[in-house]
This record gives C-alpha cells, sequence and structure tokens, in this order.
C-alpha cells in the first residue's frame, strides 16, 4: 500500500516505527513471588484475577500489611499511567492502564513503566490489548499455567505512532469508546436491578398492579399471598415430560442442517438461545415427534443447573428437546406461561427447586420431583397483566444487550484501524 510498509507487526504507516517494550519502558518488572497473608484492612494488594481487559478491579482486591506492601512496593511501584500486564495463569498478557494515584502491591502482574518522552501509557494499554491473541500464541510458555517470563514481556515489539499526540488522540478515541460500552453495561445492570426487584413484589402479591386490589394475605406453603391466589403443584396445572434417552438420540445423529434440538446451553435467562444448535434429520424428527416443542413451552435443565429453564417462543416452536431436559406444558387453561416462566426465573422458586433436587455428587430432577414443586396463580387476567410489565422489562433489557453488542464491536472495529495507522487522526 502506498505510505505503508511491512513489519514484523504488520502493515503499518511509513513514519510509524516498531519497538521493543524494554526500549521504550523505563521499568519492566513484576510484583511478589511470594504469598503475603492478607489482611482485613490495610494496602490494597492485586493479583492476576484483579486485572482485566483495561480495567483494574479494586472492588474485589485483597489488602496487606504496610510492612508487607512496603517490601513489595519498593521494587514494584504502580503510579498513575502505568501499564500492568498479567504474566501467569489464565488472563496471561491482559494489559490494563493504571489510573488511580494510590499505593497497591501486584503479585503475578508484570508492570510496565514507559518512558514518558516516548511512550503514551494509555496509548500503550490499548496497543497491548490490541496484541494479545499474537502474544500469548507467540510468547506464552510454561507447563500448567501459561506464563510469560520479564524478558519475554520486554521484547514484545510494539507498533508506535511517530509523536505522542498522535498516541494519545488515538488512546482518547478508544477511552470513549470504552465509555459507550460501560455506561450501557451499568444501564443494563441497573434495568435488571429494577426487573428483579419487581419480580420480587409482583410475583408474590406484595404489590398489586393498577386494577387489583390490595388484599389482605394468607399464610401459604411458600409464604404469605394474596387471599384469592392460589398455591398449586406444577403437575396439577402442567404436564411434565422428560427428553427422549440417550438409546433415541446419539451424537452421530447429528446433521449440519435440520431441525434444531435444545439442550442446557441453550437455556437463556430471557428465552432460548440459537448460537451452537445441533440439529438432526427430517426421518429423525419424525422418530422424535413426542419430543416436539411448542410455543409457551418451559424447557428446565434435568441434571447439575437444576434451576436453569426457558420459555419457548414462536422462533422455536417444532423444535426437539433433548435428554438432559425436562418440559413442563400447561394444561390449565387459565395460565399464562408468560408468567409462569417470570415466575420459574424468581429466586425463591429457583431455591424451591434445588431444595427438592436429589443427588451426591451432581443435583438433579426427575418428571415426579417437578410435578411436585409449588407454584402461585393469580386470576388469568392478573397474571397477564404481570406478565406484560414484567415481559416489557425483558424487552427494554435485551434492546441494551444489542446496543451494547453494537458498541463493543464499534469498539473492536476502531481499534483494528487505529492502532495500525490504516485510520488516522486529525
Amino acid at each position: 500500500m502506498p505510505g505503508y510498509k511491512q513489519t514484523e507487526v504488520g502493515l503499518i504507516p511509513e513514519d510509524w516505527n516498531t519497538h521493543v517494550l524494554r526500549d521504550c519502558c523505563s521499568k519492566v518488572t513484576d510484583g511478589t513471588h511470594d504469598t503475603p497473608t492478607p489482611v482485613r484492612m490495610g494496602c490494597p494488594y492485586l493479583t492476576a484475577i484483579h486485572v482485566k481487559d483495561n480495567r483494574i478491579d479494586f472492588d474485589s482486591c485483597l489488602y496487606l500489611t504496610e510492612t508487607d506492601h512496603r517490601a513489595i512496593y519498593r521494587r514494584c511501584d504502580p503510579k498513575r499511567n502505568d501499564v500492568l500486564m498479567v504474566n501467569i495463569g489464565a488472563g496471561v498478557a491482559t494489559a490494563a492502564l493504571v489510573n488511580v494515584d494510590f499505593e497497591f502491591s501486584l503479585k503475578n502482574v508484570a508492570l510496565l513503566k514507559p518512558d514518558s518522552r516516548k511512550l503514551s501509557g494509555p496509548f500503550l494499554s490499548y496497543i497491548l490489548a490490541h496484541r494479545k491473541p499474537e502474544i500469548t500464541k507467540d510468547l506464552s510458555s510454561g507447563g500448567a499455567q501459561p506464563f510469560l517470563s520479564l524478558n519475554q514481556i520486554g521484547g514484545i515489539e510494539i507498533p508506535v505512532p511517530p509523536t505522542k499526540a498522535e498516541q494519545e488522540a488515538i488512546a482518547e478515541s478508544l477511552s470513549q469508546a470504552d465509555a459507550l460500552v460501560e455506561s450501557i453495561e451499568q444501564l443494563i445492570a441497573k434495568k435488571v436491578q429494577i426487573k428483579r426487584a419487581a419480580m420480587q413484589e409482583l410475583l408474590t402479591g406484595k404489590k398489586r398492579l393498577v386494577g387489583f386490589a390490595q388484599t389482605t394475605s394468607k399464610v401459604s406453603e411458600i409464604g404469605p399471598v394474596p387471599c384469592e391466589w392460589s398455591v398449586l403443584e406444577i403437575g396439577q396445572i402442567a404436564d411434565v415430560k422428560t427428553g427422549p434417552f440417550g438409546s433415541s438420540l446419539h451424537e452421530r445423529d447429528y446433521v449440519d442442517d435440520g431441525i434444531p434440538i435444545i439442550t442446557v446451553e441453550h437455556l437463556g435467562d430471557r428465552g432460548i438461545t440459537h448460537a451452537n444448535l445441533p440439529m438432526v434429520s427430517e426421518i429423525d424428527r419424525k422418530r422424535l415427534n413426542a419430543y416436539t416443542l411448542q410455543e409457551g413451552d418451559i424447557v428446565f435443565s434435568r441434571v447439575g443447573s437444576v434451576d436453569r429453564n426457558a420459555r419457548v417462543s414462536g422462533k422455536e416452536a417444532g423444535w426437539l428437546f433433548s435428554g438432559r431436559l425436562l418440559r413442563v406444558r400447561a394444561s390449565f387453561r387459565d395460565v399464562d406461561t408468560r408468567f409462569l416462566s417470570h415466575q420459574f426465573h424468581s429466586e425463591a422458586f429457583k431455591q424451591r427447586v434445588r431444595t427438592v433436587a436429589v443427588g451426591q455428587t451432581m443435583a438433579s430432577l426427575n418428571t415426579q420431583i417437578l410435578r411436585g414443586v409449588l407454584v402461585s396463580l393469580p386470576s388469568i387476567t392478573e397474571q397477564t397483566a404481570i406478565a406484560d410489565v414484567l415481559s416489557d422489562m425483558d424487552q427494554e433489557i435485551a434492546e441494551n444487550e444489542a446496543r451494547l453488542e453494537k458498541a463493543r464491536d464499534l469498539k473492536k472495529g476502531m481499534m483494528q484501524e487505529l492502532l495500525t495507522g490504516r485510520i488516522r487522526l486529525v
């Protein structure tokens, strides 16, 4: 490409250079190799699990005495605009910028101090995050755990724009993309909390919607509920069926294009997820017709995370469910399965399921156990009203999750363009 050159780190603009970290950092060191004893209060102490992609988790950090901290800090003294990099474990090569002014200690984390005359700390943190796949592929070593020595870290080669002003402009643009991602994440967390609180009140009758009078409560086997609400076993309002036995369906029966089969991994918080669906042929679908799903069915995990469940929408009608699942299908006319699904996702209901599950090493359910789990049931009119409110909240969360995915894709694209010089900022 005109105006570009080929280097060890790929195609970059002709006026960019490549540097190894030891040549553009005044210090490449790491924290303690010992295991100091944490204390309840003291100086913050970070390990590899506290360094995330471009974020340091101080909320869950440990603490050391002043004496232990000082012994580590004399050698490894992180300051604002330095960069941390995990050098051992599953998160090896994960990098994050130091953006605090208080002291803290490190273990299993390397410290990079960029030379302020040559290199911007924020830019360095982004370029290391961008190059993480290449770093881990080329430099990771060790047996049980991936490992990067300080010598290996010092030898990492990075592309560098000619001026700090350009480096800082790139970092600022990516920082704004990070801020957008973080703001959407915080909004989603807030919406989830609001929905959780609404479920706690609406699904127990503690709060009634407009048009449904607040009445006295009665004591039931699952706690206080409004007097006019019923408390029933699932088996009284629905049919429960287990999936096909292993002898009926084998992995060798799967095809590349056919009828999808739902299994435990497809049970999402707000419905069935569609990634990595196994499929069977039309011949097998007819053979397994008894395990065909309808809109409104709710499927439960039968083994392991037995409180995990999801409602089948119109998109999944006609699909099959696997032997690792139990299917609940309403047989009582006055049941809104959306209300039932929201109740099945409440913590109180999940706890009831976990309590009755059997198994020493792994929790499991069967049709008889699940039929006996209790649910509360208001009138069909109130069920629908409650389901409408909670489903609207779900829709809002889903829309924000879609926004979040787009924001993450935007940032990923910006990193690819800006950190390789394909796009130059004014």
